[in-house]
């Protein structure tokens, strides 16, 4: 697959470079592989969720970081003092990190780990100013006409 060139939409746009950014980087989530699996779930016009597969990771091994709306997600298993002798070992437990690029005005809201799936919750929360607001009309006889008088 060929990259894009994104030149002509620096050279004409203004405030869009985190955009072009983000075009950049799709498809590279910058781990390289699927670990862990995850679902990104819409529950309604305004929530998320995030439930990632993280079994055998504990509270204490996982971290949660929002900066510059991006989510990053980390996972460090602490080796155990007595592992023992394994003759198979299927359960991945090596470390992680995973990011998330969160759109305009939505914030993590919650984090819960429940039968090995960490869960993430997330919410829109668009500002009033924001929102579509409804102006009433006034008929013309109620509506005053300002004048200016030249000096």
């Amino acid at each position: 697959m060929r990259p894009f060139d994104l030149t002509p939409l620096y050279k004409t746009s203004v405030g869009f470079d985190h955009l072009a950014s983000m075009l950049d980087s799709l498809g590279n989530d910058g781990t390289g592989n699927g670990y862990p699996p995850y679902n990104i779930e819409r529950i309604d016009e305004n929530d998320y969720r995030i439930s990632m597969a993280v079994a055998g990771f504990g509270e204490d091994d996982l971290n949660l970081v929002v900066e510059k709306n991006t989510l990053t997600v980390t996972g460090e298993k602490r080796p155990e003092e007595n592992e023992g002798d394994f003759l198979h070992r299927g359960i991945a437990a090596r470390s992680f990190e995973r990011h998330f690029n969160l759109a305009d005005h939505v914030e993590v809201k919650s984090a819960e780990l429940e039968n090995g799936l960490l869960h993430i919750k997330l919410v829109r929360e668009i500002p009033e100013a924001m929102k579509p607001r409804t102006i009433a009309i006034k008929k013309g006889s109620t509506a005053r006409k300002i004048e200016s008088k030249a000096s």
